[in-house]
């Protein structure tokens, strides 16, 4: 059964650049590519490079779908699915997440 986590109030995320949030003893890397209430959350590990560093990517866009660049070894990671741009085989967890009353909310399980 899921449930929602409180993180942190969407402002302390400025638009463009991610986050890390410890939610559930796990590493989430936050995402918020604009000035609106759309964020984005993957697991903060870079399985490349196996360090939790993905929060301090970069945001690309690539095909109307966003990605982060791993700011070690430079793989993007899809957003919404996961999955690695470079390689077909790798993805990292996603997790779901929502902006209520003006706070970052997390889905776990």
């Amino acid at each position: 059964m899921s449930h929602w986590v409180n993180v942190c109030a969407l402002d302390k995320i400025f638009p463009g650049t991610g986050v890390c949030a410890l939610v559930d003893q796990k590493q989430v890397a936050i995402f918020r590519p604009h000035a609106s209430d759309d964020v984005y959350a993957i697991a903060n590990m870079d399985p490349f490079a196996r360090s939790n560093v993905l929060s301090r990517g970069i945001i690309c866009e690539h095909e109307g779908q966003y990605w982060v660049a791993s700011p070690l070894k430079k793989q993007r990671f899809n957003l919404v699915s996961g999955h690695c741009l470079e390689n077909d085989e790798v993805s990292v967890d996603v997790y779901k997440a929502r902006v209520v009353k003006g706070h970052v909310e997390i889905s776990v399980s």
